[in-house]
């Protein structure tokens, strides 16, 4: 075990146990305080592995409260810290309530060393193999394909499509909403390139005026224009042996299409103001999240640059169509912003889930991050509400999951549909659905159907 693992805080006011104990975990690097004020030093200093926590602490010894508060303040500074509380005999009550409020276990006075060390030893021990979890699982995450929660069909089929394009130079355009990760997948497709020691270059392309966005791209010659005081190299020269990653290409001027398609065609540049030919080696990935075909149609758009572009075209989900990984994705967030702003903050509230659930999300995945940002800084709980989210809870019921159930929403659904193509003909709504038409006739009484409604008769 690490010298980090065996360090040891005990909190306990009553001087000789505090002594008995200290002689009791002589092997581990022991820390003593008296108080809260002294705990929360302490814990700030050493960072323990373990604390052993009276609840009964100063200014009053006999209630519980000035111990909870130091194990909420512990928990809160410290959350992977395995907090072991020691109460009064027959106190199980209290003690229940420090389990709920965090604590790792809790122990009964009169204290019996050889039981506490057991306890002890227990918490380090699943400490470090905590610990240890969450180092393979940062290894995990640090994958070419970190950050992209792929739980849901169309997100599963885009990491496939990742995957085998990324070790190709082929140009390829991202299509999809604002929010939906194109930057991150851009970046995917270079980590999993054999350029991914060289440089990841993103520039957007309706971010920069357009009398800039030239110069930005290919760089300028000195005197070249006003403003124009020393030779500046451009963004397809930096990502030479790279990856370029024009973002918003849709936004791309007309003029700047037209030397944008003789780069991809003949992977030479010329800056402004220069006369020289400069050859670049480099991989392009473009993304959009407008209709190209409309663009060509409307007369902003090249369609030989189109072409050009979309060598390989990955159609990005929008998040609101993942319903699968909406969760797993929410989770992950969670985790990912709690550890930065070091808040200790469980998971999400039942009302908190079903809004995430049945929100529209316009914003796609950055509305969602933004959301859950906001949420972990504004929240007073352990657990982040609707609320918090700044999400109203749906008034409508979560679907419910039961087998049963689901059948009976599917089989219903089905013969609506069968009757409403049939124009309600018993023989071919059977036809259609692979059953006898006896069977029909059952259910329809099951689900109180009438195939008449269903008649030519029936159409308005």
């Amino acid at each position: 075990m690490s010298e980090h693992a065996r360090k040891l805080l005990i909190v306990e006011d009553d001087p000789g146990l505090l002594s008995q104990l200290k002689w009791c975990f002589e092997g581990y690097d022991v820390y003593t305080a008296e108080n809260r004020e002294q705990a929360i030093a302490e814990l700030r200093r050493h960072e323990p592995t373990v604390i052993l926590q009276d609840l009964g602490l100063p200014p009053n010894p006999e209630g519980v409260e000035e111990g909870l508060a130091t194990l909420a303040e512990t928990l809160k500074l410290a959350p992977h810290t395995k907090v072991i509380v020691v109460t009064g005999n027959g106190d199980q009550e209290n003690a229940l309530t420090a389990i709920a409020q965090g604590a790792y276990d809790f122990y009964e006075k009169p204290v019996d060393t050889d039981t506490l060390k057991l306890l002890v030893d227990r918490a380090f021990n699943i400490s470090e193999l905590e610990r240890e979890n969450r180092r393979l699982q940062s290894q995990v995450n640090e994958s070419p394909l970190d950050g992209i929660v792929a739980a849901s069909e169309g997100m599963l089929a885009v990491c496939r499509m990742i995957e085998k394009v990324a070790p190709t130079n082929v140009t390829t355009l991202l299509l999809g909403e604002s929010g939906t990760g194109k930057e991150l997948l851009a970046r995917a497709l270079h980590r999993l390139s054999p350029r991914v020691d060289e440089n990841f270059v993103a520039i957007n392309c309706a971010a920069i005026p357009e009398n800039l966005l030239e110069s930005e791209l290919f760089g300028h010659e000195k005197g070249s224009f006003t403003g124009a005081h020393k030779q500046t190299i451009g963004k397809v020269e930096t990502a030479g042996g790279g990856t370029l990653f024009l973002d918003e290409i849709g936004d791309m001027p007309m003029p700047l299409q037209a030397k944008m398609l003789r780069f991809l065609q003949e992977r030479v540049i010329e800056r402004v103001g220069g006369r020289k030919e400069i050859p670049v080696d480099v991989r392009v990935i473009c993304a959009t999240n407008q209709d190209l075909g409309e663009l060509i149609k409307e007369g902003l758009f090249r369609e030989d640059l189109y072409y050009r572009v979309s060598e390989i075209t990955i159609n990005i989900p929008p998040f609101r169509d993942r319903e699968e990984g909406r969760l797993i994705l929410a989770r992950s967030l969670l985790s990912k912003y709690t550890k930065l702003q070091k808040r200790a903050i469980n998971g999400f509230a039942d009302d908190a889930l079903h809004a995430i659930e049945t929100y529209g999300w316009p914003g796609n995945v950055r509305e969602l991050e933004n959301k859950i940002k906001g949420a972990i800084i504004m929240a007073d709980g352990k657990m982040l509400s609707a609320q918090d989210l700044g999400l109203e809870a749906s008034e409508a019921e979560p679907e419910s999951l039961n087998l049963r159930e689901v059948r009976q929403r599917s089989e219903s659904k089905a013969i609506r549909v069968a009757l409403t193509r049939s124009y309600g003909n018993i023989s071919k709504a059977a036809e259609l659905l692979g059953i006898t038409r006896p069977t029909l006739y059952d259910l329809l009484n099951k689900y109180g159907l009438s195939a008449d409604s269903y008649s030519k008769k029936a159409a308005p």
